[in-house]
């Protein structure tokens, strides 16, 4: 059976975008999607959460407003092409934008379900920061639409996205998102398939050496913090952390520790464990390795 996806003389167009999980990092895709002039879908299986994803797209848009970066008639033309939902049968479009918890199995269905109720064409990138794109494509109906789009955190201002093919991707569909993170004012690179990609492999050490150091007790974290931004970086690693999710940073380093076939040097912090045991995870549940008060309501 010939390959759904356009040969690289048509390219894929992309006019409407569905974004799994309405976490940080979904509803910031999703912020970014929207500003640019995409219709796109917000979808989480948690109600509760699409109210605060609308107030938190609301407030980011607002920030545009306020630095005279967006218009108010633009930022009320992005939120009307926004739609929240919580039924995943409402999830059909062009490019569907995973950004759930950073487990294959769990991503892997996922994209089956949404196999099924959308064409062949539709485009299914995953956010995932470790998880092999090669992998998670296995088993998925039509491989080849299955691309990596990593966007890192905060999603509406940091330029840079990892664009990551598998080895089943097709070349016309790693284009067509490479090309849509151009339109939405982003740098994407393109990254091969290996753990961590580019970034992660990287900057896991920033965070996986200072952990020792606390562990260890060689300085207190703030110390630790305060000495590395004062070196020049914009936040320490477990300001950053916190900023992250204690949790989601946790799994990334145990899914490469894994994929690293258990090398020392991505070992997990028994440290970071602990916060994740305590539901300590950071800045969303108001504490990780700070306390973070949570905000007074605004008076009338």
């Amino acid at each position: 059976m010939p390959s759904p996806i356009p040969a690289a003389s048509q390219p894929y167009k992309i006019e409407t975008v569905a974004v799994v999980g309405a976490g940080t990092m979904g509803l910031g895709i999703a912020q970014v999607c929207v500003q640019h002039g995409l219709p796109t879908i917000l979808f989480d299986i948690n109600a509760d959460m699409l109210p605060k994803a609308r107030q938190a797209i609301a407030a980011g848009l607002g920030k545009l407003v306020e630095k005279q970066k967006l218009s108010p008639a633009e930022r009320d033309a992005a939120l009307a092409r926004l739609t929240l939902t919580d039924q995943l049968a409402e999830v059909r479009a062009e490019l569907i934008v995973e950004a759930v918890v950073e487990r294959l199995d769990v991503k892997q269905q996922l994209f089956r379900q949404l196999a099924g109720q959308n064409p062949a064409t539709s485009i299914f990138a995953s956010n995932t920061s470790s998880l092999p794109i090669t992998r998670l494509a296995a088993g998925i109906p039509n491989p080849e639409r299955v691309v990596g789009m990593h966007f890192f955190n905060p999603a509406p201002i940091m330029k840079l996205v990892e664009v990551i093919s598998g080895v089943a991707t097709a070349p016309a569909v790693a284009d067509a998102v490479f090309a849509l993170a151009e339109r939405l004012g982003k740098r994407p690179v393109r990254a091969a398939d290996a753990p961590g990609f580019i970034v992660n492999r990287v900057a896991r050490h920033y965070y996986v050496e200072g952990l020792k150091l606390a562990e260890e007790q060689v300085a207190p974290l703030e110390v630790i913090d305060e000495l590395l931004e004062s070196a020049g970086f914009r936040m320490g690693p477990f300001r950053l952390m916190d900023l992250i999710g204690v949790d989601s940073n946790y799994l990334v380093t145990s899914a490469m520790y894994e994929a690293f076939h258990f090398d020392a040097k991505f070992r997990p912090s028994r440290l970071q464990q602990q916060k994740v045991d305590a539901g300590h995870h950071g800045r969303k549940s108001g504490r990780g390795f700070y306390a973070y008060p949570a905000a007074k309501p605004a008076k009338d």
